[in-house]
Protein backbone atom coordinates (compact mmCIF):
# COMPACT_ATOMS: atom_id res chain seq x y z
CA UNK A 1 0.00 0.00 0.00
CA UNK A 2 1.14 3.31 -0.80
CA UNK A 3 1.99 5.74 2.05
CA UNK A 4 2.07 9.82 2.61
CA UNK A 5 4.60 11.63 4.85
CA UNK A 6 4.66 14.82 5.53
CA UNK A 7 8.12 16.60 5.79
CA UNK A 8 9.75 19.98 7.04
CA UNK A 9 13.30 21.06 5.86
CA UNK A 10 15.46 23.88 5.55
CA UNK A 11 15.05 26.38 2.84
CA UNK A 12 18.58 26.44 2.77
CA UNK A 13 18.73 22.46 2.46
CA UNK A 14 17.79 22.32 -1.62
CA UNK A 15 18.78 23.85 -4.48
CA UNK A 16 14.89 24.72 -5.37
CA UNK A 17 14.53 26.54 -1.57
CA UNK A 18 17.93 28.70 -2.30
CA UNK A 19 16.47 29.44 -5.55
CA UNK A 20 13.62 30.74 -4.30
CA UNK A 21 14.84 32.94 -1.95
CA UNK A 22 12.22 34.77 -0.11
CA UNK A 23 12.46 37.52 3.08
CA UNK A 24 9.77 38.66 5.79
CA UNK A 25 6.01 37.06 5.84
CA UNK A 26 6.60 36.09 2.49
CA UNK A 27 5.75 32.17 1.05
CA UNK A 28 5.43 30.28 -1.96
CA UNK A 29 3.24 27.36 -2.84
CA UNK A 30 4.27 25.11 -6.11
CA UNK A 31 0.50 25.26 -8.04
CA UNK A 32 0.82 22.14 -9.37
CA UNK A 33 3.24 18.60 -9.44
CA UNK A 34 6.85 19.00 -10.27
CA UNK A 35 8.32 16.54 -13.66
CA UNK A 36 10.56 14.84 -10.94
CA UNK A 37 12.55 12.96 -13.85
CA UNK A 38 12.42 16.23 -15.90
CA UNK A 39 13.70 20.23 -15.72
CA UNK A 40 10.87 22.63 -14.30
CA UNK A 41 8.95 23.06 -11.83
CA UNK A 42 6.11 24.94 -14.51
CA UNK A 43 4.01 26.84 -12.08
CA UNK A 44 4.21 28.50 -8.25
CA UNK A 45 2.54 30.96 -6.48
CA UNK A 46 4.51 33.80 -4.56
CA UNK A 47 2.83 35.27 -1.87
CA UNK A 48 3.59 39.20 -0.38
CA UNK A 49 7.10 39.46 -2.18
CA UNK A 50 8.33 42.60 -3.72
CA UNK A 51 7.84 40.95 -7.55
CA UNK A 52 10.51 42.76 -9.44
CA UNK A 53 13.30 42.26 -6.91
CA UNK A 54 12.36 38.56 -6.43
CA UNK A 55 12.26 37.64 -9.96
CA UNK A 56 15.26 39.43 -10.69
CA UNK A 57 17.39 37.33 -7.81
CA UNK A 58 15.79 34.38 -9.16
CA UNK A 59 16.92 34.83 -12.80
CA UNK A 60 20.11 35.45 -12.10
CA UNK A 61 20.54 32.20 -10.22
CA UNK A 62 22.59 29.58 -12.70
CA UNK A 63 20.18 26.66 -12.39
CA UNK A 64 17.68 28.63 -13.92
CA UNK A 65 16.77 28.90 -17.77
CA UNK A 66 13.99 31.37 -17.10
CA UNK A 67 11.38 32.65 -14.67
CA UNK A 68 8.36 34.96 -15.64
CA UNK A 69 4.88 36.23 -13.87
CA UNK A 70 2.32 34.29 -15.65
CA UNK A 71 -0.52 35.93 -13.04
CA UNK A 72 -0.61 38.64 -10.85
CA UNK A 73 -3.31 40.28 -8.34
CA UNK A 74 -2.97 42.24 -5.38
CA UNK A 75 -1.41 39.61 -2.97
CA UNK A 76 -0.10 36.99 -5.25
CA UNK A 77 2.06 36.14 -8.20
CA UNK A 78 1.34 32.95 -10.44
CA UNK A 79 5.07 32.81 -11.99
CA UNK A 80 6.23 30.23 -14.27
CA UNK A 81 9.92 29.08 -13.80
CA UNK A 82 12.28 27.33 -16.04
CA UNK A 83 15.58 25.12 -14.08
CA UNK A 84 17.74 22.61 -14.16
CA UNK A 85 16.35 19.70 -11.36
CA UNK A 86 18.79 17.48 -11.76
CA UNK A 87 21.42 19.10 -9.69
CA UNK A 88 18.88 19.25 -7.07
CA UNK A 89 19.26 16.25 -4.46
CA UNK A 90 16.06 16.40 -2.76
CA UNK A 91 14.43 15.86 -6.25
CA UNK A 92 16.94 13.18 -6.90
CA UNK A 93 16.17 11.37 -3.88
CA UNK A 94 11.92 11.79 -4.53
CA UNK A 95 12.94 10.45 -8.60
CA UNK A 96 14.90 7.70 -7.52
CA UNK A 97 13.25 5.93 -4.51
CA UNK A 98 9.80 6.56 -6.84
CA UNK A 99 8.06 9.38 -5.10
CA UNK A 100 5.65 11.85 -6.18
CA UNK A 101 5.24 15.49 -5.02
CA UNK A 102 1.41 15.92 -3.90
CA UNK A 103 2.60 19.68 -2.40
CA UNK A 104 4.86 22.45 -0.92
CA UNK A 105 4.58 25.20 -0.05
CA UNK A 106 8.03 27.67 1.58
CA UNK A 107 8.98 30.14 3.79
CA UNK A 108 11.90 32.33 4.27
CA UNK A 109 13.36 29.25 6.90
CA UNK A 110 11.29 26.17 5.38
CA UNK A 111 9.36 24.34 3.03
CA UNK A 112 6.54 21.96 3.93
CA UNK A 113 6.24 19.10 1.53
CA UNK A 114 3.56 16.24 0.76
CA UNK A 115 5.15 13.21 -0.76
CA UNK A 116 3.91 9.78 -1.93
CA UNK A 117 5.62 7.10 -2.04
CA UNK A 118 4.94 3.24 -3.74
CA UNK A 119 5.67 1.95 0.09
CA UNK A 120 7.15 2.24 3.42
CA UNK A 121 10.63 0.90 1.77
CA UNK A 122 10.63 3.63 -0.77
CA UNK A 123 10.13 5.87 2.22
CA UNK A 124 12.61 4.62 3.84
CA UNK A 125 15.13 4.82 0.86
CA UNK A 126 13.82 8.44 -0.03
CA UNK A 127 14.88 9.43 4.26
CA UNK A 128 18.54 7.59 3.83
CA UNK A 129 19.11 9.44 0.41
CA UNK A 130 18.55 12.54 2.00
CA UNK A 131 20.62 11.70 4.89
CA UNK A 132 23.33 11.44 2.56
CA UNK A 133 23.00 14.35 0.70
CA UNK A 134 22.85 16.04 4.16
CA UNK A 135 19.13 17.23 3.92
CA UNK A 136 17.55 17.64 7.20
CA UNK A 137 13.86 16.15 7.45
CA UNK A 138 11.33 16.75 10.11
CA UNK A 139 8.86 14.07 9.80
CA UNK A 140 5.58 15.94 10.62
CA UNK A 141 3.11 12.68 9.62
CA UNK A 142 3.27 8.86 7.70
CA UNK A 143 -0.29 7.80 7.12
CA UNK A 144 -1.56 5.32 4.44
CA UNK A 145 -4.26 7.09 2.14
CA UNK A 146 -7.50 5.90 3.08
CA UNK A 147 -11.63 6.02 2.25
CA UNK A 148 -13.18 8.29 3.56
CA UNK A 149 -15.20 5.56 5.61
CA UNK A 150 -11.93 4.05 6.86
CA UNK A 151 -10.69 7.22 9.30
CA UNK A 152 -11.88 10.44 10.38
CA UNK A 153 -8.77 12.65 8.32
CA UNK A 154 -11.01 12.35 4.81
CA UNK A 155 -7.48 13.23 3.00
CA UNK A 156 -6.89 16.34 5.25
CA UNK A 157 -3.35 16.70 6.14
CA UNK A 158 -2.54 17.57 9.53
CA UNK A 159 -2.38 21.56 9.27
CA UNK A 160 -4.87 21.77 7.18
CA UNK A 161 -7.01 20.23 9.61
CA UNK A 162 -5.91 22.45 12.54
CA UNK A 163 -6.61 25.49 10.48
CA UNK A 164 -10.08 24.15 9.36
CA UNK A 165 -11.10 23.05 12.88
CA UNK A 166 -9.72 26.45 14.33
CA UNK A 167 -12.04 28.06 11.46
CA UNK A 168 -15.14 26.56 12.70
CA UNK A 169 -14.62 26.99 16.38
CA UNK A 170 -13.37 30.61 16.00
CA UNK A 171 -16.90 31.07 13.64
CA UNK A 172 -14.71 32.51 11.00
CA UNK A 173 -17.87 30.51 8.58
CA UNK A 174 -20.64 31.85 10.70
CA UNK A 175 -22.83 34.65 9.83
CA UNK A 176 -21.69 37.46 10.17
CA UNK A 177 -18.42 36.06 10.38
CA UNK A 178 -17.01 35.34 13.73
CA UNK A 179 -13.11 36.34 12.89
CA UNK A 180 -11.18 37.07 10.01
CA UNK A 181 -8.36 35.34 8.43
CA UNK A 182 -5.91 37.87 10.16
CA UNK A 183 -7.33 36.20 13.32
CA UNK A 184 -6.79 33.00 12.42
CA UNK A 185 -3.44 33.56 11.13
CA UNK A 186 -2.09 35.44 14.49
CA UNK A 187 -3.36 32.16 16.88
CA UNK A 188 -1.69 29.90 14.22
CA UNK A 189 1.87 31.91 13.92
CA UNK A 190 1.52 32.09 9.97
CA UNK A 191 0.55 34.76 7.60
CA UNK A 192 -2.71 36.03 6.18
CA UNK A 193 -1.95 34.49 3.01
CA UNK A 194 -0.92 30.70 4.24
CA UNK A 195 -4.28 30.62 6.52
CA UNK A 196 -6.17 31.54 3.13
CA UNK A 197 -4.21 28.75 1.05
CA UNK A 198 -4.67 26.18 3.65
CA UNK A 199 -8.42 26.62 3.85
CA UNK A 200 -8.56 26.28 0.31
CA UNK A 201 -6.42 23.44 0.17
CA UNK A 202 -8.62 21.86 2.73
CA UNK A 203 -11.75 22.11 1.34
CA UNK A 204 -10.77 20.82 -1.63
CA UNK A 205 -9.04 17.89 0.52
CA UNK A 206 -12.57 17.42 2.01
CA UNK A 207 -14.92 17.69 -1.13
CA UNK A 208 -12.56 15.47 -3.34
CA UNK A 209 -13.06 12.42 -0.67
CA UNK A 210 -16.19 12.74 0.42
CA UNK A 211 -18.62 14.02 -2.01
CA UNK A 212 -16.53 13.48 -5.41
CA UNK A 213 -15.45 9.72 -3.71
CA UNK A 214 -19.20 9.17 -3.07
CA UNK A 215 -20.24 10.06 -6.65
CA UNK A 216 -17.99 8.31 -8.61
CA UNK A 217 -18.54 4.97 -6.06
CA UNK A 218 -22.60 5.29 -6.99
Amino acid sequence: MSVIAEFRIPSADFELGRILDVEGITSIELENLVPIGGATVPLFWIHNSTRDTFLESVQRHPAVTSAAEVDVFDDRTLVTLDWDANHDHLFEGISESGGQLLSAVGTPETWEFELRFPDHDALSEFRTLCEDAQISLEVRRVYNPTKPDAGPWYGLTELQREAIMLAVQMGYYDIPRGCTTKELADELGISDQAVTERLRRAIASLVTYTLVHSESSV
